[in-house]
């Protein structure tokens, strides 16, 4: 594929042993001896459909490709046997006899394993070479994955990455530099396989630079890639290009730099200018998509205007030739309606009396290179137009609102400090500070977006933090949010919430008042999506103290009625964390995620909203009310879910539950751990469900008065406290378990290896325990070396004292609806 970066491997090592916890990569015919092999392929391809800075890298199988493999014993190599560009069949020997299996790419690249931490060792090197043909060093660019031998191995991109051009030939050298001395490089360093991430750099492994060299001596004028180690280097980095004649340029940037796993950025052409010290001009990870219209390099702008502020006189502008431009002291209109130009308007200065305001009819782009605008009358940077506008953020920025909007014109929306009629997409890589008192933080009357890899922070006081109509997008920088008011929202969407990248935090104190629109009592929330919210990635946090607050709301009726259905909201990757603590008011209750709605019809109720967890990392807490409320359908296939309620129950539906894989937690002291109107189908994954309440109510609960039922299939590891539901029905068989309480313990299959270990809370020592052809025999006390699902799972165990289990029998009579009898514990 032209242009593809050339993934192949040149060379298998046969390494010395490690240390202790670790398994030494060594040829399958070497250990074939030690443990049965099984000649066997492997079908794998990559979960991101491209590394984030464009489709000049797009992941692709290279014949010769070599990757290896953890089966539980040892590390073995497989070979690329059938390739199919994306997707390719590898073929090795290895055992057969894991639950989960470990993979990593390139195999030259991997020094070990360590089966207790389920980490790969490799090394991201300091000194890389670019292949003749190809644009970064194939043996730098890691790939780490888990599964089993019923999946396809989807291999997670575990580097970053730092793009640039040179439009001329003849540079022989390039060294990338951390400012701070932050680690880019590391001759050892480990990445756990589920989910990309780096374990800590052992001393003098790590390096705070990169030298790359081309294989043919110089570089042939063209795009080419530094492979760094995911990192946030604060004080900025600095490139220094040596050419043919041993000439030295340098350019540098102070301001912060997110190199994010996965993703990078883009320094744009280095070539250009051969003075020393030029500032380098760094732009969004996804700076090479050419096919995504949100990136700011993949529009052309016809100019660039200077718009200056100004404490002690009036504002300037320059380079506004053709354009109307009016200034009246720091009030700054410019009217680009009457031209086709796509215009840059770059922004300084300090104003404390002033503002922004822009029309047109074309795309735009504003550079906020360290404006600070307080406007006592309204927002302070105003965009009428409805194109696509760009927020480049460079430097430390402020924007701040009046408590009133007074200058706003009786014919225009003006909703926030920041407000744009079309689209706002940041990106930058600088800080951006807004603080709004008279009504919203950011406002788009189309949608928002924040790319990398900028800091916004938004303080509102008297409306929402960021608006986006049609939707929110969050891609990747960082962004905080803090919302005081009652019943506003951190991120509000008319229609959806996306988080694919990122770190997000928002916090909410806000609590229940009377919406005279809706003409009804509302609550706040951390996010509110109309229609639907999604992850993919990213993190976020979300603390709402507001009475009747949520963490996560969505799906309305009103929605649903206009468009005749709500899209299912689904966290596929990420990890969300949440905790609600308001008090129930007016009849609105605070929950840590609702999703959808029930509305009460011509005497009849209707019910939308499924939810589906399909990967990610979600913790939940609520105090007050349900943590987890759908009211549809509840689907896990996959993922590591947490939910704590001390109100209601922690997992709720009203439609159908089904828990296909994972690791789920539900802990309520008040009512039902995980409960469901509908059917509660556990056909696998890892369940754990706690409720301290007592009779009537129980662990896992389904609505038996209305003909429904508990299933337990074969497939599924549970642990219970407080009873099943009474009639429940399961293909393999449960048993009481005297535990350990407030540690951890474990149970056995036959043939005598841990299925998995369960931490016990204090006060708790017995449960109902089931798993796949389990043992009566199970250990109390043991140690676990790491842990899932917010410290309630782990996959291995050792030591501590055996316990024998007994016939567990089912107490109490019938359940329904949440409220039924449980058994005995």
């Amino acid at each position: 594929m032209k242009n593809a970066v050339k993934w192949t491997t040149a060379a298998v090592l046969v390494l010395a042993a490690c240390a202790k916890e670790e398994v030494p990569v060594s040829l399958p015919e070497e250990t074939s001896a030690e443990t049965e092999l099984t000649s066997i392929t492997l079908t794998a391809n990559w979960t991101e459909s491209k590394v984030s800075l464009g489709n000049d890298l797009q992941p692709i199988w290279q014949d010769g490709d070599q990757i290896a493999i953890y089966d539980g014993s040892a590390t073995r190599q497989f070979t690329l046997s059938e390739n199919n560009g994306s997707s390719g069949t590898f073929s090795g020997a290895m055992s057969t006899s894991a639950n989960t299996y470990y993979a990593a790419y390139p195999y030259a690249s991997i020094t070990s394993f360590s089966s207790t931490s389920k980490t790969w060792y490799t090394s991201i090197p300091s000194s890389q070479t670019v292949p003749v043909g190809q644009m970064a060093d194939p043996d730098a660019l890691v790939s780490v994955c888990s599964f089993t031998l019923a999946n396809t191995l989807s291999f997670l991109q575990a580097t970053s990455l730092v793009k640039f051009t040179l439009s001329e030939s003849g540079v022989k050298q390039l060294v990338l530099s951390s400012t701070s001395g932050s680690n880019i490089a590391a001759s050892r360093v480990g990445i756990k396989p589920a989910d990309g991430s780096y374990s800590s750099i052992s001393s003098g492994n790590g390096s705070s630079s990169i030298t790359l060299t081309h294989a043919s001596g110089t570089f042939p004028a063209g795009s080419y890639y530094f492979v760094c180690l995911p990192a946030t280097l604060a004080s900025g980095l600095s490139v220094t290009l040596t050419d043919s004649n041993d000439g030295i340029t340098v350019k540098s940037s102070s301001s912060a730099v997110t190199l994010s796993r996965g993703g990078g950025i883009n320094l744009g052409d280095l070539s250009a200018g051969s003075s020393s010290d030029d500032e380098l001009v760094i732009t969004s990870d996804d700076a090479g998509d050419t096919t995504d219209e949100d990136i700011v390099d993949n529009t052309a702008f016809g100019r660039k205007i200077y718009v200056t502020f100004s404490t002690s006189g009036n504002a300037t502008v320059s380079g506004a030739d053709g354009q109307t431009v009016s200034v009246n002291g720091n009030d700054v209109t410019i009217d680009n309606t009457t031209t086709s130009e796509k215009v840059i308007y770059e922004l300084s200065g300090t104003t404390t009396d002033g503002f922004f305001k822009v029309y047109s009819n074309n795309k735009q782009a504003f550079i906020l290179n360290g404006v600070n605008i307080t406007n006592k009358a309204g927002a302070a940077i105003n965009n009428q137009g409805k194109k696509r506008c760009f927020v480049v953020v460079k430097g430390s920025n402020t924007l701040k609102d009046g408590s009133s909007y007074t200058d706003t014109p009786s014919d225009e929306d003006e909703k926030a400090a920041f407000f744009s009629e079309g689209q706002l997409v940041f990106s930058g890589s600088g800080s951006l500070t807004v603080t709004a008192q008279g009504k919203a933080g950011i406002t788009s009357d189309d949608y928002v977006r924040f790319m990398s890899s900028p800091t916004v922070t938004v303080n509102t006081s008297a409306g929402h933090g960021v608006r986006g109509k049609d939707y929110v997008q969050l891609s990747n920088g960082t962004l905080n949010i803090t919302t005081l008011a009652n019943m506003k929202k951190g991120i509000s969407s008319d229609d959806y919430v996306l988080v694919e990248g990122g770190n997000t935090t928002i916090t909410v104190t806000g609590g229940v008042a009377y919406d005279s629109d809706d003409a009804e009592y509302t609550g706040s929330a951390g996010i509110k999506a109309d229609n639907y919210f999604a992850m993919t990635g990213g993190t976020v946090t979300i603390n709402n103290s507001g009475s009747g607050g949520k963490g996560i709301k969505t799906g309305n009726y009103e929605y649903y009625t206009t468009n005749g259905s709500i899209t299912d909201s689904y966290i596929s990757g990420g990890t969300l964390t949440i905790k609600t603590t308001g008090s129930e008011s007016n009849s609105v209750s605070s929950k840590g995620i609702k999703i959808g709605f029930k509305e009460k019809v011509n005497n009849s109720y209707v019910y939308a909203g499924n939810f589906i967890v399909s990967g990610g990392e979600t913790a939940v807490t609520c105090t007050k009310s349900e943590s987890v409320e759908a009211k549809g359908n509840l689907t896990f296939n996959d993922g590591e879910f947490y939910s704590y309620s001390t109100g209601d129950d922690a997992i709720n539906c009203q439609g159908e539950m089904n828990i296909n894989g994972g690791y789920v937690y539900g802990y309520a002291t008040q009512n039902d751990a995980i409960d469901a109107n509908g059917n509660l189908k556990i056909n696998g994954g890892h369940v754990y469900a706690i409720t301290t309440k007592g009779s009537p109510e129980v662990a896992l609960d389904a609505n038996t008065e209305g003909g429904y039922k508990l299933y337990i299939y074969k497939g599924a590891t549970v642990v219970a406290y407080g009873g099943l539901e009474s009639n429940y029905q399961s293909t393999s068989t449960f048993y009481s378990m005297s535990a350990s309480s407030n540690s951890w313990n474990a149970i056995k299959n036959t043939s005598g290896s841990v299925i998995a270990a369960f931490k016990a809370p204090s006060n708790l020592s017995s449960f109902a325990v089931t798993g796949r052809d389990i043992s009566t025999s199970a250990l109390k006390g043991v140690s676990v070396n790491g842990s899932k699902c917010n410290g309630t799972w782990a996959t291995s165990a050792s030591g501590g004292s055996s316990v024998t289990l007994t016939t567990y029998t089912q107490q109490g009579g019938q359940g329904g609806n949440g409220h039924g009898p449980g058994g005995g514990h």
